[in-house]
């Protein structure tokens, strides 16, 4: 399972890694993977470390917690909903309708529009909650607290171990040495934090706990998810005793209107845990008179005030073991190691990086938000158009262990999706996924969130990958009745349009873009595309079933209206003059043509020296200065599948393209940092670069061929 051009010896002689599935014996990965354990001497305001494990993360400043700056602590699981609007109870909530809009002759149902209050509780809610924040608490010789400020320590070096998953800090506080390790349990929502300083032992440092106040009138909340001054509107209680579970000494409870969540605080010693004022949501965590450094603690958080936390050492010795075998049994790709190209070493700084963060944030129970555990956009709902560029790298690096736990999102979604296809059209078959939802799979309302169509394909893209990796009955039948329904609302949304006799796709209809009318965006060039593979790739799913292929699919898949083309260019979609490629009214966005032959493979229906000239011509056109995240691994596959790989590199270091030093995707000038479709899809672009796609010939056919040395283990070829 290794790819390699060229002979070249590793960075610090070679290791033999056995596994289950792989023999590797190449790449010296913990030599790579710790040449890029980020550095800093100084908190970043927009942007904390992290530890993690995809459905918990915590964001620390320098100190190693958020003693200066209240980062997130983030899970899959905190929710919570707001009050109704003033006068609205539940039963108007339920009724509301949105309006009807004409669809080829008869109303449809779309959840816009109508009493605006209710429709925008039903978008920001539920939304995520920010569990709390930890701190360090300096004290007097009298046992104050002490406010410090930052400039205040000295000597500060923090440093993210990503072969382990631990942050280490250290600075000088006053002449005194202090030193910060946490690490995050990879089986529980859970922190184990060891504070060494002499400090401790003279009861000047100890931990601080506080809680903000959490609501949905924010679209977005970063970088900070919270207030911490609107103490009157939630409440906390403090209470002791083991009674709680394994291992708790103090539990706090935290309200937030109907919701409820418990903070558990267990130590191998004894802790002094108290409530620093009676108006205040902010705990001291001690430990006991005369007790030696350093101070060791466990922070779990849940809906459930029984859980328990484990102990410190288990947590510890859980999360090296975790980090060694995600690093070392999953795919691996070193582009650095005999490479004189310098683009080679940030290229590879960011692989490395997105890969940690995708798991901190990302290696979770559901889809997850675009800012992950970051911090909260679009009010921490996620959005299943993005599922592809969140997920599909995980099946090209073999993290199948991780991908299969989101994908059974769309089994427990399947009946939501049926039912939103019947509310809408009245199909009597079909399921129709949603873009905006949440963990009930419930659709928000809005114009974009109800008429965007290219979700709709990628649970049958997954399916596809899966049965690659897992080419068995079992999984054919994992996922029959999702590639289905899904199949089947494809055929049911096209309409025949008697005048050219094809399939049309739309109107209404939004577009990749999400900035053409709805109302009168008719066949786009990149949904027809994609239409036409999604149908082509069920009908073999229900092929390899020994079932027969709905007659709809074929009709719908070998009938569908040709890609617009206007002077020899793909467009938009059907009806624009070519002069739209002057008008930044269509190029202004996501540039979807360029996925014509690059995201997508070849496909029937789309003619590859067309897509060529087309992104050709977008690169030239389209406004590069607006785009953000995916664009540029989404141009760097096109310009790799057309034969242009020095453009591909070039694409995924764009100067627009960002990662800053701790590898956080920068949002750029559309949405708060990180955006993290941009790490997922630059890891998508290199995985296809380097271990190449169906039909490839050559190795790493996305790298040029002078300068780079790409080696790669256990990689899967994409499709």
């Amino acid at each position: 399972m290794m790819l390699t051009i060229g002979l070249h010896p590793p960075l610090r002689g070679i290791i033999f890694l056995i596994t289950l599935s792989f023999t590797y014996a190449s790449i010296n990965r913990q030599a790579i993977v710790s040449l890029y354990n980020p550095v800093r001497t100084s908190s970043d305001p927009n942007t904390p470390m992290q530890v993690g494990n995809g459905n918990f993360a915590f964001g620390a400043d320098v100190t190693g917690l958020q003693t200066f700056l209240p980062f997130a602590i983030m899970s899959t699981w905190g929710w919570k909903n707001d009050s109704f609007p003033p006068g609205r109870t539940l039963e108007d909530i339920k009724d509301y309708k949105g309006v009807s809009w004409d669809s080829h002759g008869r109303l449809v149902q779309y959840e816009f529009g109508g009493e605006a209050d209710i429709q925008q509780w039903l978008i920001s809610n539920p939304n995520r909650v920010n569990l709390g924040r930890v701190g360090l608490l300096f004290l007097d010789d009298e046992g104050r607290e002490v406010v410090v400020e930052e400039k205040e320590l000295e000597a500060v070096h923090q440093e993210l171990d990503l072969w382990k998953g631990t942050i280490k800090s250290q600075f000088r506080y006053r002449g005194e040495q202090v030193k910060v390790e946490v690490r995050s349990s990879q089986s529980d929502s859970a922190i184990a934090v060891s504070v060494d300083s002499p400090l401790v032992l003279k009861g000047g440092l100890g931990l601080f706990l506080d809680f903000p106040w959490k609501d949905g009138s924010q679209k977005f909340s970063a970088p900070f998810v919270g207030t911490w001054n609107e103490t009157s509107k939630h409440t906390t209680t403090l209470a002791h005793g083991p009674h709680f579970g394994v291992n708790v000494q103090a539990q706090i409870t935290h309200t937030l209107v109907n919701s409820t969540f418990f903070t558990s605080i267990g130590s191998p010693d004894r802790l002094q845990v108290l409530r620093v004022s009676s108006d205040a949501h902010r705990y001291s965590v001690l430990p006991s008179r005369g007790q030696d450094s350093p101070l060791e603690t466990v922070i779990g958080y849940s809906q459930n005030e029984s859980r328990g936390v484990q102990h410190f050492d288990d947590i510890v010795s859980e999360s090296e073991e975790a980090w060694n075998e995600y690093w070392t049994r999953s795919g691996f790709v070193d582009v650095l190691t005999g490479s004189t190209d310098p683009r080679a070493n940030e290229l590879q700084r960011r692989i490395i990086l997105s890969r940690y963060l995708m798991r901190v944030n990302e290696a979770s129970d559901l889809s997850p938000q675009e800012s992950g555990l970051v911090n909260n956009g679009w009010y921490g709902k996620f959005h299943l158009e993005m599922t592809f560029w969140h997920l599909a790298h995980w099946a090209l690096w073999n993290n199948w262990e991780i991908l299969e736990k989101p994908m059974a999102m769309y089994q427990r979604f399947l009946q939501t999706s049926i039912d939103r296809a019947q509310d809408q059209e009245g199909y009597s078959s079909g399921a129709r996924w949603s873009k905006m939802t949440d963990p009930s799979g419930r659709s928000a309302p809005g114009q974009i969130n109800e008429l965007l169509i290219w979700q709709q394909p990628h649970p049958i893209v997954f399916a596809e990958y899966e049965y690659r990796a897992k080419p068995q009955k079992k999984t054919l039948e994992k996922w029959r009745d999702v590639v289905s329904e899904t199949a089947n609302w494809m055929a049911n949304f096209a309409w025949l349009n008697s005048t050219s006799g094809y399939y049309d796709l739309g109107p209404p209809m939004y577009v990749v873009s999400e900035d053409t009318s709805p109302n009168v965006t008719r066949n786009p060039a990149f949904e027809l595309a994609y239409w036409r593979f999604g149908l082509d790739l069920a009908s073999t799913w229900m092929e390899r079933l020994g079932e027969q292929v709905p007659g709809p699919w074929k009709t719908v898949r070998d009938n569908l209206a040709p890609l617009p083309l206007e002077n020899g260019l793909y467009s938009v979609y059907e009806g624009l003059e070519e002069s739209f490629w002057e008008d930044p009214a269509y190029t202004n966005d996501h540039p979807a043509l360029v996925g014509l032959h690059g995201w997508l493979p070849q496909t029937p229906g789309v003619d590859v020296k067309i897509a060529k000239a087309t992104a050709d011509k977008a690169y030239l056109s389209w406004n590069i200065s607006n785009c953000w995240g995916w664009d540029f691994p989404m141009l760097a596959m096109s310009a790799a599948r057309n034969g242009e790989p020095d453009t591909a590199i070039d694409w995924l270091l764009h100067p627009l393209f960002q990662f800053d030093v701790v590898g956080m995707p920068i949002g750029g000038v559309r949405v708060p940092t990180p955006y993290f479709p941009g790490s997922g899809s630059l890891l998508f672009a290199v995985a296809m670069m380097a271990k190449g796609w169906e039909g490839s010939s050559t190795d790493a056919p996305g790298f040029p061929r002078i300068g780079f040395n790409v080696t790669t283990e256990g990689m899967a070829t994409a499709l």
